[in-house]
């Protein structure tokens, strides 16, 4: 692997902090990728045989997924069988020095296998440890299974997904695991802050997937508490902040305009030759355009569908309007901001086929993240980390020999 990108300062913020990583596929793991971008040592515990099934999600390139080589950068894979005697012991080994522990297994998992956080906590008292489940490891839902598309719907988004007259639809990723993963992070650097700063001591974060959703779904409970209203989905317009729409070009694409600032409103309408509007004390602010809002979208759409979409975005972009084209994975690609910001690095594959991967988010100016290699071969570290905690080659090949690693 031959990273192009990370030419950044060799300093981390997370320098120093262990991490041991039982989740698989997505909540758990991009929590620990999100650690580990910004210097974590993360150690990724994988079963033996086929590893994280994530491995073989989406598009392969040579038996293995594009989105591995992405989501488990920095990461140190390691195989341990969790079922059997000798791995659970490797486990408690290896949390013994650990900072956080990340698993999203279902409720109950790790306490079967002897890793739960009763028994994890008595071993290092200073531990951290993210636990990730589909209802979280209390209430009456506590034991069903739950995946981000259940979570989503649970959680309100879906029902506000999509146009009035289809059935709901679903966002193009899994949101409801991202948003749990940036709560995992968010609680664990918290409890994290508690520790070192307050004196504080372990403790173990408890994030639902459902109520990462919930989380984000604005004033949707506070407006039905007080008047009864249920929000509904409305297709692409953005329900009391007028103008927020898509609409149609001349030349069939689409653009997105948020024009619902009271100065930027003004503005817009005076760039689409509307000064009638612009001038209009009842649209002078948000609760009175929002009752002409269908007036309002007509008027702006029958300014779009009469120009190709490049003659609107650059009318609204010289106006100062808030506005974008409807971007593809070849749009991002392109985008010269995209690049100016070093949002597409370039990496190459264990084969030397290139490959271009995200760029790190959030931005420290003194400290960034960077990407210092791409997802592992499975169990391409196990030797490595066993040996940090005394198991010398022969036991090694004894524990492969068994099947624990």
């Amino acid at each position: 692997m031959n990273p192009k990108a990370s030419s950044n300062s060799e300093k981390s913020p997370l320098a120093g902090m262990k991490v041991i990583e039982l989740g698989t596929l997505i909540a758990g793991p991009y929590a620990g990728s999100l650690l580990a971008q910004f210097g974590a040592e993360v150690i990724k515990i994988e079963p033996p045989g086929d590893g994280d099934p994530l491995r073989k999600w989406r598009k392969l390139h040579k038996g293995t997924s594009l989105w591995w080589y992405s989501q488990s950068r920095n990461k140190k894979s390691i195989t341990v069988n969790l079922k059997s005697e000798k791995g659970q012991q490797i486990v408690r080994d290896l949390v013994r020095d650990a900072d956080i522990v990340i698993e999203n297994f279902r409720p109950g998992s790790l306490e079967e296998w002897g890793l739960g956080w009763e028994q994890l906590s008595t071993l290092n008292p200073a531990l951290i440890m993210v636990r990730i489940s589909g209802y979280g490891q209390t209430g009456p839902y506590r034991d069903r299974p739950g995946f981000a598309a259940i979570a989503e719907s649970l959680g309100g988004l879906r029902y506000l997904a999509g146009y009035p007259d289809r059935p709901p639809v679903r966002v193009g990723i899994s949101i409801g695991d991202s948003l749990a993963s940036l709560y995992g992070v968010i609680g664990a650097l918290l409890a994290m802050y508690h520790l070192k700063v307050n004196g504080g001591k372990g403790q173990y974060i408890d994030v639902a997937l459902y109520e990462a959703v919930f989380g984000v779904m604005e004033s949707l409970i506070p407006e039905f508490s007080v008047s009864g209203h249920v929000r509904e989905c409305t297709g692409a317009s953005l329900p009391g902040i007028s103008p927020s729409n898509t609409y149609p070009c001349k030349d069939g694409r689409y653009v997105i305009i948020a024009g619902n600032g009271d100065s930027i409103f003004k503005r817009m309408m005076k760039a689409i030759g509307r000064n009638d509007l612009a001038n209009d004390p009842k649209l002078a602010r948000n609760d009175g355009r929002v009752e002409h809002n269908d007036m309002l979208d007509e008027a702006i759409s029958r300014w779009t569908i009469s120009r190709d979409l490049e003659d609107v975005l650059k009318t609204l972009n010289e106006a100062a309007v808030p506005s974008s084209k409807i971007y593809t994975a070849a749009d991002i690609h392109a985008d010269p901001h995209y690049r100016a910001r070093d949002m597409i690095g370039q990496f190459s594959l264990p084969d030397g086929h290139p490959i271009d991967l995200p760029g790190i988010v959030p931005k420290l100016s003194e400290t960034p993240g960077q990407t210092k290699w791409l997802g592992p071969a499975l169990g391409a570290h196990t030797a490595e980390v066993l040996a940090s905690i005394g198991i010398d080659g022969n036991a090694i090949v004894e524990l492969r020999a068994q099947g624990v690693i």
